[in-house]
């Protein structure tokens, strides 16, 4: 028991279900992670591989298996005109605006964008941009109507 003295023992249980903002805002955050990492791979020169798993069946056999093969990571950014960088946040395939009729970010190098990214990733998991993921999330959802 003294072992578990040191710890601070609390009497909280986890949730059962998250709210839809709070599991949209974890799924924004981890795919700007991916960018910011896609990022630095692409500024120190070393590349940035993600694995997932796929589902494949065999020819011969005809039996499903897992297999892991690299995720396929689209950068969200583009140089402009004059060499600078942009970046567009993006949930799925919807550009999210972050102020009014201005949905992209422009930077003057790599370094800045990784800031600038780090940046918004820290608003949303602040809440800052729950109600541009809102209308993103329902913009989305209504492609799947029939």
């Amino acid at each position: 028991m003294s072992q578990l003295s040191s710890l601070n023992l609390v009497a909280v249980k986890k949730p059962m279900h998250q709210p839809a903002i709070v599991i949209r805002r974890n799924k924004l955050s981890s795919h700007l992670w991916e960018q910011i990492q896609l990022a630095k791979g692409q500024l120190s020169g070393t590349p940035f591989v993600l694995m997932k798993f796929r589902s494949i069946k065999d020819a011969h056999t005809g039996v499903r298996k897992q297999v892991e093969a690299p995720k396929r990571i689209k950068p969200w950014w583009f140089k402009t005109e004059e060499g600078k960088v942009c970046v567009s946040i993006r949930y799925g395939s919807w550009t999210i605006e972050l102020a009014k009729g201005k949905p992209s970010i422009q930077v003057d190098s790599a370094e800045d964008l990784i800031k600038a990214l780090e940046t918004v990733k820290v608003a949303v998991e602040a809440g800052d941009l729950d109600a541009q993921i809102e209308v993103a999330s329902a913009g989305l959802r209504s492609g799947f109507k029939r």
